[in-house]
C-alpha cells in the first residue's frame, strides 16, 4: 500500500511532534468518547482520520496500550480498552479509599500558600472550560487534584493516586466534556477550598470522594446501554 501523505496539520512538525501529536490526538478521541469503549481501532482508519503514516499510527497504539487505555490482542488487533460495571466498581473502591485517606491527611485549616495555589489552578480550570478547551480542561483538572493531594504530606501516596486518576482516565474524562458534569466539578472544586480554609476534616474528605462519583456512574451508564444496545 501507498505510503500516508502527512496531513497539512503534521507535515510542518518534526518526526517526534508528529508522533506526539497523533499520540495526543488518539488519546483525545478515546478519552472524550468520539470511540466509545470495546471500539476497534484499525490502523487504516486511524491513518485516514489522523493523516499520519502506518508507523506513527502504530507507536501510538503501543503507547496508549502502555498507559491503559487500548488494548491489543492476538487475532483481533487493537481495541478502546472495556471495564466491565465489576471492575469499575473495584478500580473506584480503590481510589475512594486513597482518596478519602490523602483527604484527612490535610492539615485544616490549610495554609494560605495552598489556598492560593489552588485558587490560581481553579481560575485556569474554568478558563479552559469557558474556552470549551477539552485538552486544557483535562490539564487543569488534574493539575488541580495532584495539587490538592500533594498537601498530605506523602509522597508515596500521591503517587498511587496519580496511578488510579490515569487508571480512570477513559472513564472520567469524558464527563469532563458534558456541561453538566463539568459545571459540577465546577462547583465542587469551589466548595473544596472554601472548605480547607476551615476545620471538618470529615466534610472535606467525603466532598473529595462524592467528587469522583458523576464520572463513574457516567461509565457505568454508558456501557450498560451499549450492552443493551448489543
Amino acid at each position: 500500500m501507498k505510503a500516508q501523505a502527512a496531513s497539512p496539520e503534521l507535515s510542518s512538525l518534526s518526526r517526534e511532534e508528529e508522533q506526539a501529536e497523533v499520540i495526543r490526538r488518539l488519546e483525545e478521541d478515546i478519552i472524550f468518547g468520539r470511540f466509545a469503549p470495546g471500539a476497534r481501532l484499525v490502523e487504516d482508519t486511524l491513518m485516514a482520520r489522523y493523516g499520519a503514516s502506518r508507523h506513527f499510527v502504530r507507536q501510538a497504539l503501543f503507547q496508549l496500550e502502555r498507559q491503559g487505555i487500548v488494548l491489543r490482542e492476538k487475532n483481533i488487533g487493537a481495541t478502546v480498552r472495556f471495564y466491565s460495571s465489576e471492575e469499575v466498581r473495584k478500580i473506584y473502591e480503590v481510589r475512594e479509599m486513597l482518596t478519602r485517606q490523602a483527604a484527612l491527611m490535610i492539615a485544616l485549616p490549610a495554609p494560605s500558600s495552598l489556598i492560593e495555589q489552588l485558587t490560581e489552578l481553579q481560575r485556569q480550570y474554568c478558563a479552559r472550560a469557558d474556552a470549551q478547551d477539552l485538552r486544557g480542561i483535562h490539564e487543569a483538572n488534574d493539575a488541580f487534584h495532584v495539587a490538592l493531594f500533594s498537601a498530605c504530606g506523602n509522597p508515596y501516596l500521591v503517587r498511587s493516586l496519580q496511578d488510579y486518576m490515569n487508571l480512570t482516565l477513559p472513564m472520567r474524562a469524558k464527563n469532563l466534556a458534558d456541561s453538566e458534569g463539568l459545571a459540577q466539578s465546577r462547583r465542587q472544586h469551589e466548595l473544596m477550598i472554601e472548605l480547607l480554609k476551615g476545620r471538618d476534616n470529615w466534610a472535606f474528605a467525603q466532598l473529595c470522594v462524592d467528587h469522583m462519583q458523576l464520572s463513574k456512574s457516567d461509565y457505568l451508564g454508558r456501557i450498560g446501554a451499549e450492552k443493551n444496545a448489543n
